[in-house]
């Protein structure tokens, strides 16, 4: 296969927890990469759920972690789909940088991008459901990527939901432990330590 018919999708968000991306598609190999050009925030990006979301803005000077995750062409439409509200636009390899030795692979790199902010408000607040998925995909790859995607998304102090025991995030996986994500949280949460410790119904 020509190597420019390959597809990779930068994820930043629930894409970089690999049982999230499951649910949408086939995927391939994943890369740990930092993307430059772009910058990570809270958005309200559908009110659908009640919830905020992470989205990347075009920002010539910052930079934000993900992965970049071997897509089939064939499974693009149902990560479109998943992704609808954003738009999805090619990026260069240039423009990415990677936290192991291996040198990333040659092909169409895609990210999925907004142009437009929405600050999250008391209807669609940052829901812990969404939060848990984000972080232990974090995990997967590391202490130091979980915190520079803690340090490298803006807009924590925006009003965020415990909604561990009713989720709002339709991919939730309620089997994670929580101790971890929350001693994480704590820096950046606008959440007490008890409201915090409310964990997933059983």
């Amino acid at each position: 296969m020509n190597s420019y018919n390959r597809h990779f999708i930068l994820g930043y968000g629930s894409l970089i927890n690999s049982q999230s991306r499951a649910k949408t598609g086939e995927t391939g190999r994943v890369w740990p990469v930092k993307l430059h050009g772009f910058e990570r925030h809270w958005s309200v990006m559908s009110a659908e759920f009640g919830m905020s979301s992470v989205a990347v803005i075009q920002s010539p000077k910052q930079a934000c972690n993900g992965v970049l995750v071997e897509v089939p062409a064939d499974q693009l439409p149902l990560f479109d789909e998943r992704e609808s509200g954003y738009e999805r636009t090619k990026i260069e390899l240039s423009q990415l940088t990677t936290y192991q030795d291996d040198p990333l692979p040659e092909g169409t790199y895609w990210v999925y991008h907004t142009a437009d902010l929405v600050a999250p408000h008391s209807d669609c607040p940052i829901a812990l459901s969404y939060v848990d998925v984000i972080l232990s995909g974090c995990l997967e790859h590391g202490d130091a990527f979980v915190q520079d995607f803690l340090a490298q998304t803006k807009g924590w102090n925006a009003p965020l939901l415990n909604d561990r025991q009713t989720p709002r995030y339709p991919r939730v996986q309620p089997d994670l432990c929580t101790d971890r994500l929350n001693r994480l949280l704590a820096p950046v949460t606008t959440l007490s330590t008890k409201e915090l410790s409310v964990t997933y119904e059983p």
